[in-house]
């Protein structure tokens, strides 16, 4: 299972994410579930990199482990934007868990 974690601010603005895991839903390279939360994931931090100022803080291990951290402070509306494209990062993801519910599993905290 893949499990993904939110961290957000007590304002609720996303402040970084896990996640971990192989959805197992088939086998390596033909697995739609694992391969769909990942470009997902990918795509979304690629464009907070493209399109934004920030770099976020990024950790990625072999094993299916990404971890994402956003600096702080920054300006508000730098804020917006990179909020924006992770909320939108949030509802893709969402849609994958609705669609495969025992394979991926998001948690807010």
């Amino acid at each position: 299972m893949i499990r993904i974690q939110v961290s957000r601010t007590v304002n609720g603005d996303i402040s970084g994410f896990t996640m971990q895991g192989h959805a197992q839903f088939a086998d390596k390279g033909e697995d739609i579930v694992c391969a769909g939360v990942s470009a997902v994931a990918f795509g979304s931090l690629n464009a907070v990199i493209a399109l934004t100022p920030i770099e976020p803080d990024i950790s990625i291990e072999e094993d299916g482990f990404l971890e994402c951290q956003l600096p702080y402070p920054m300006e508000e509306e730098v804020k917006k934007q990179v909020q924006l494209l992770l909320e939108g990062m949030i509802v893709s993801l969402q849609t994958i868990e609705r669609e495969y519910p025992e394979f991926v599993k998001i948690k807010f905290i």
